[in-house]
């Protein structure tokens, strides 16, 4: 247990980033899993186009925030970019 002020002070601290910290992840993945389930289910591209705008947005929302590193940033929008491009070029 912290015994000085400024050490209790950086409990409290450490405990709101940690919260918010888990939010913005678990808002990522859930926007991922979203996505990924998207592309395997359903044919319409426009939904597909517009699930991978959000996402990105999200992806470079949580990078900014400095939750996620930006070249897992980077990682993660390129695996889905990947995806995309596979379903764009399957229905062609």
């Amino acid at each position: 247990m912290a015994n000085t002020l400024s050490a209790k002070k950086r409990l409290r601290q450490n405990q709101k980033r940690r919260l918010r910290n888990r939010h913005y992840k678990t808002r990522l993945k859930t926007y991922i899993k979203k996505f990924n389930k998207l592309v395997s289910e359903e044919n319409n591209l426009e939904n597909i186009q517009d699930k991978f705008r959000e996402t990105q947005q999200v992806i470079d929302k949580t990078m900014s925030k400095g939750i996620i590193h930006k070249n897992k940033a980077a990682r993660e929008k390129s695996k889905l970019a990947k995806k995309l491009s596979a379903v764009l070029n399957e229905q062609k």
